[in-house]
């Protein structure tokens, strides 16, 4: 990363955390992605019940092969033999893993939904819900967090998941109805009414869609 981006963003970051702060969440600055996986890890006891989304972003970081490992209580939806009864044990977790589709400067968090598992989860349930969120997801504000999420994130993600919709054939929202739409539920987290809930690591690094 080129250096004066790389120094934007780390001044972008006390923005948008000052933003959290101010909206009862925390959040955190990781100038790479070993130091990321570092802060998720002081944020997840060990012996913790975890469930997660579709996290991209916390697997480039390295912690989905940790949380995986003998120490955690992971609930792998990927591998269930009943995937409804993974997704709702999921909601009780003691810490849900997510990311955003994208943030906007002042703290608020965006996030489109397909099967609304992850929406649902980041909305309520678990005790608690920490984000790794790259700073490429920034956006200055609630209109441009939508157009980054509808017009970059869902398209990259309807390709990843082989879905037929208009997005996945353009690279841009058709605001389709498709049988296959992923942008079912959207969720815009702009305060949390429980301190010490919402967690946001932020990564001076590109991450995820």
């Amino acid at each position: 990363m080129d250096a004066n981006i790389y120094k934007r963003n780390e001044l972008l970051a006390q923005k948008v955390i000052k933003g959290l702060e101010s909206r009862n969440m925390s959040g955190y600055y990781a100038a790479n992605k070993e130091e990321a996986l570092a802060k998720a890890l002081e944020l997840i006891p060990e012996g913790s019940t975890i469930g997660m989304g579709g996290c991209m972003s916390a697997i480039e970081i390295g912690l989905l092969d940790v949380i995986k490992g003998e120490n955690y209580n992971f609930i792998d939806r990927a591998t269930a033999a009943d995937q409804r009864a993974a997704m709702l044990q999921a909601y009780d977790s003691d810490v849900f893993l997510a990311s955003a589709n994208a943030m906007t400067e002042d703290g608020i968090i965006v996030n489109i939904d397909g099967n609304s598992n992850r929406v649902s989860a980041i909305a309520q349930g678990p005790r608690k819900v920490v984000f790794i969120v790259g700073m490429n997801k920034i956006c200055d504000d609630v209109d441009g967090a939508m157009k980054r999420a509808r017009n970059v994130a869902a398209p990259i993600n309807a390709q990843r998941f082989g879905l037929d919709t208009p997005c996945s054939k353009t690279g841009s929202c058709f605001n389709c109805k498709s049988p296959d739409t992923i942008c079912c539920q959207f969720l815009i987290t702009r305060f949390s009414r429980h301190a010490g809930r919402i967690h946001v690591i932020l990564v001076n690094d590109n991450l995820g869609f």
